[in-house]
């Protein structure tokens, strides 16, 4: 095991320095210790703590020292993270590990699974639901201690039970509130004459989104040899998830989330406005921009991705400025494509052009774009163009 030491403050004051391995975000973590004595001293301070911290691996890893009658939620929750994390994306992570925290950590999770039952974790989902936590938050919750416990039953060798599988959620009342939305036309409409005073970028997103109904992480993932002007389409087979340490290029949700999509005429001028001024922003700052630079990217030469939160936040800034009922967010868009599109293409091609897992044969992103997804994005155009946002237009003109 790596361990090092250095000489913080002279004469005798050293930090020790040993790792302990990465977070379920892939971030290396270290253990410090500070150290008052001479280097000889230090040295054999630094061997014991390496020892030391190689015994706790050791006991965590040993399973006769984690699953018995004493396990607690929260060791079950930190052995979960330890085994099984890697394969979940770090978005996920962090809302799971927010979730913990916040919710579970300081209240039931400090206590043995062996001693829970049912009615334990229902007077536990009830006291959620009186604290005022949404109906889709105790859901979760519920699916992540279920996890959990699933997990601890089969680690265990069935020593442990799992008595959340038993458990009901309490019920909500009919809310119409808390069910996502497709925005009216007259909202959508509102939005985007807004965006003419917004920063470009942004703007260019949210015709984007609204025109093709694609996710935010996908839009924020599109690069410029995803865009063929000529054929009119957008190629969507990555997406961008945010994680602790910053951005990270993923790949697609689903195998029916890799796909290429028609975009209008209207869609196709709005981005190539924002490419003339996105190359020209990066001659100012004497740098390129470059066939695999991000569309959207705020940085000069388009090298780093937006991140989703920072265009969900710009998003919600536009809405309030345009006056739009606050239950629309930035995937109410996608609702708004698959509400519009209702009537003009079949249930099937609605379902690839939106890249959701239920289409019977997904289109991978190399066939080529049928004539009905073509009719989609020119009707979904053609709703959009009356309100579209004159963004760099006079520039361009002058180019």
């Amino acid at each position: 095991m790596a361990g090092s030491l250095r000489l913080v403050k002279a004469p005798d004051v050293y930090e020790l320095r040993v790792y302990v391995g990465r977070d379920p975000s892939g971030r290396v973590k270290h253990r410090y210790e500070r150290f008052i004595g001479n280097k000889r001293s230090a040295q054999r301070a630094l061997a014991a703590l390496v020892s030391e911290v190689e015994q706790d691996k050791e006991n965590k890893a040993d399973p006769e020292n984690i699953w018995a009658s004493s396990t607690t939620l929260n060791a079950a929750f930190d052995a979960w993270k330890l085994n099984g994390w890697q394969d979940l994306s770090p978005s996920t992570t962090r809302r799971y590990e927010s979730i913990w925290q916040v919710h579970v950590e300081h209240s039931i999770g400090r206590r043995k699974i062996s001693e829970l039952s049912a009615y334990d974790f229902e007077r536990f989902f009830r006291k959620l639901k009186a604290d005022g936590l949404a109906e889709a938050s105790v859901r979760q919750t519920r699916a992540i201690l279920n996890r959990t416990c699933r997990l601890a039953r089969r680690w265990s060798g069935g020593v442990l039970p799992n008595p959340v599988a038993e458990t009901e959620l309490p019920s909500w009342s009919m809310d119409a509130d808390r069910v996502v939305r497709a925005p009216e036309a007259t909202e959508v409409a509102a939005l985007l004459r807004a965006c003419a005073e917004e920063d470009p970028r942004v703007a260019a997103f949210v015709r984007v989104v609204t025109a093709t109904g694609v996710r935010r992480g996908e839009a924020c993932a599109l690069r410029w040899y995803d865009v063929d002007f000529a054929a009119r389409t957008i190629t969507i087979d990555e997406s961008i998830v945010t994680s602790r340490g910053g951005a990270i290029v993923k790949g697609p949700k689903t195998g029916a989330s890799v796909r290429r999509l028609s975009i209008d005429t209207g869609t196709v001028e709005v981005l190539a406005v924002l490419q003339d001024e996105q190359r020209q922003l990066a001659e100012m700052c004497e740098t390129t921009l470059e066939h695999k630079s991000f569309v959207f990217s705020f940085e000069p030469g388009g090298t780093t991705p937006p991140y989703p939160d920072v265009m969900s936040h710009a998003f919600a800034s536009l809405r309030n400025r345009a006056k739009v009922a606050s239950d629309v967010h930035l995937h109410s868009l996608c609702h708004f494509q698959a509400t519009v599109l209702d009537s003009v293409v079949s249930e099937r091609q609605k379902q690839a052009r939106l890249g959701w897992a239920t289409v019977h044969m997904a289109r991978h992103y190399t066939d080529a774009v049928t004539e009905e997804d073509q009719k989609a994005a020119e009707f979904v155009g053609r709703l959009l163009d009356d309100c579209r946002p004159q963004v760099g237009q006079d520039s361009r003109k002058k180019a």
